[in-house]
């Protein structure tokens, strides 16, 4: 089940929404590392509360993707990937990328992130944010398992410190 961390959508300066979103099965070793992710700066924020900014833990819940995200300025998706790079590789690829064109099931099973950036622009279009962000990080085990590798592990703790920056270097006005 996937677990919403609540911050407030804008401060009282209107700052715009930042949704932080991580995806993955964390039964399935690496494939967690997103979720890793947002866990971390999810207690991050619990100790230094960074208004405009809200973390998701999606897990594997496409649709979950697509509503979290609905009403941000920006958005940023953590992932692993299985490309044949090494592990612990770090891509940061703009949302427009990787926003699948294919119309999908919208079953549960078949509606990953992907979709969810096309299906919320379609659906919510400006309710939808146009500035999105996808860090894909490299898998090395995607086979039963509840921990992340060392290689992976390092990565995520890498991309936490990356992202951490971008939310203190935000404009508070």
């Amino acid at each position: 089940m996937a677990h919403l961390t609540t911050r407030p959508m804008t401060h009282a300066g209107g700052q715009p929404r930042l949704s932080i979103i991580g995806c993955g099965n964390t039964n399935r070793s690496d494939d967690g590392v997103g979720v890793y992710v947002a866990r971390r700066l999810s207690a991050r924020l619990a100790a230094r509360p960074a208004p405009g900014v809200s973390v998701f833990d999606a897990g594997t819940a496409g649709m979950d993707v697509m509503f979290a995200a609905k009403g941000s300025a920006a958005l940023i998706i953590i992932d692993a990937s299985v490309s044949g790079s090494l592990a612990g590789d770090i891509f940061e690829v703009p949302g427009e990328e990787l926003r699948s064109v294919k119309e999908p099931g919208y079953n549960l099973h078949d509606f990953r992130w992907q979709h969810a950036l096309h299906a919320g622009k379609k659906i919510f279009k400006d309710g939808f944010p146009d500035d999105v962000s996808v860090f894909l990080i490299e898998a090395e085990n995607t086979g039963m398992g509840l921990d992340l590798t060392a290689k992976v592990r390092r990565a995520a703790d890498r991309v936490v410190e990356i992202i951490a920056d971008r939310i203190a270097a935000r404009p508070t006005r």
